[in-house]
């Protein structure tokens, strides 16, 4: 078993919350071509993106209750094994309706493991100290869109795009073997409550009236919204608009991504010393910087693969310092109820993310617009959030 407050422990709480973005990030090159393979549209081709958001985010709602029910171990150990199921129904498809319910299901399992990792970070550390693990946790999970997009298309270029799921479903075995050997159970206080819709429901109830977790909700929401605009767009745009390959598509990407990368390495390095808030103020006015780049070189008529990537890396930098503070400081209030208040913090984002998502596939077109709006009008108004809501924030952030 790995200690609590190892690297050990901390790289597998990564390695779980980074399913999430691998399985996104990795098949992102394989969109055109499921398209054509599958005779479908771009906007049903998006929709694998949309439902597989809606299926993260309604799973959600039941593995926090239930895990501070039963505990963290055994509930994911059963999310990520349906994780595995489904992704090889994903690779056995033969339409897109199939497809796209396959990964509905897959995001059933997947959303499993992030929203226990955030659970098991509040089980074990309190403050900044909590913001710092969920900082390194992130800074594992940056690693996910580095070399997701490069995988995928190296994948789709070589195999094709039914590889990606193969590798995915590897990769989810091999979480289940790690949680299973690896992992201690980290709950100490189980909920007394029978799980059941009306429980849960009273649990949501307590949490939702409090004022600085709701103002952190908001501030995840409009930050990953943002990040899901891109992810949502960026293959099309960069791909048929600007004419990139699969492979060049990944390394672009990959570059994006080191914006993440940088900011999660900075708010680990920095929250302890400068406070949760200081951190989430700075991750804003990233935020709201890159999506006024983007928007700036589209109107100008600069848009390409470099200036789009640019901005978006900027915006990430942002999301990088701000996300992992934010969650771990909406969590702090409810040490009883850590599972269901990190359920409804991924339930909250990913339904606004697939919202976004589905609307940037229908706006794709003959420009980069639907990349850089969404992403210049969700940073700007995650920084007049930050701005609104410092008092209420305080006795949580400093």
């Amino acid at each position: 078993m790995f200690k609590p407050d190892s690297l050990a422990l901390t790289t597998l709480l990564g390695l779980l919350s980074a399913i999430g973005p691998l399985s996104t990030d990795m098949y992102l090159p394989s969109m055109p071509d499921i398209a054509v393979t599958l005779r479908a549209s771009t906007a049903q081709v998006q929709l694998t993106i949309s439902c597989y958001l809606i299926g993260f985010a309604l799973g959600q709602i039941v593995y926090g209750p239930l895990s501070d029910r039963y505990g963290r171990k055994p509930v994911l150990m059963v999310a990520v094994s349906l994780y595995c199921v489904a992704t090889a129904l994903c690779t056995a498809a033969t339409s897109i309706e199939l497809l796209i319910a396959a990964r509905g299901l897959q995001a059933l399992g997947g959303c499993g493991a992030i929203v226990l990792a955030r659970a098991i970070v509040r089980d074990l550390y309190v403050g900044a100290r909590a913001g710092r693990e969920m900082a390194v946790i992130a800074m594992v999970m940056a690693l996910a869109p580095l070399v997701a997009p490069l995988i995928g298309g190296v994948l789709q270029t070589w195999f094709g795009w039914r590889a990606v799921f193969v590798v995915q479903m590897l990769i989810g075995l091999e979480a289940v073997a790690m949680v299973w050997w690896f992992l201690p159970e980290t709950l100490q206080h189980r909920a007394a409550e029978r799980v059941s819709p009306l429980s849960v429901l009273r649990s949501y109830r307590v949490i939702a009236r409090d004022r600085s977790y709701l103002a952190h909700l908001g501030l995840v929401t409009l930050a990953y919204s943002g990040l899901f605009v891109w992810l949502s767009g960026s293959s099309f745009v960069l791909q048929d608009l600007y004419g990139l390959a699969p492979t060049p598509f990944g390394v672009v990407f990959a570059l994006g991504s080191l914006g993440f990368l940088a900011g999660t390495a900075l708010a680990a390095r920095f929250v302890v010393r400068s406070g949760l808030g200081a951190i989430i103020g700075a991750g804003c006015v990233a935020l709201a910087a890159g999506g006024l780049i983007m928007a700036a070189v589209t109107a100008a008529g600069l848009a390409g693969p470099l200036t789009l990537v640019g901005g978006a890396a900027v915006y990430l930098l942002g999301l990088g310092l701000m996300l992992p503070q934010a969650t771990a400081a909406a969590l702090m209030p409810f040490p009883q109820r850590a599972g269901a208040a990190s359920s409804l913090v991924g339930f909250v984002q990913q339904t606004v993310a697939s919202v976004s998502g589905a609307l940037v596939g229908m706006w794709l077109g003959a420009s980069a617009w639907p990349l850089a709006a969404p992403m210049a009008l969700f940073g700007c108004a995650a920084l007049l959030l930050w701005a609104l809501t410092r008092r209420v924030r305080a006795a949580v952030t400093h």
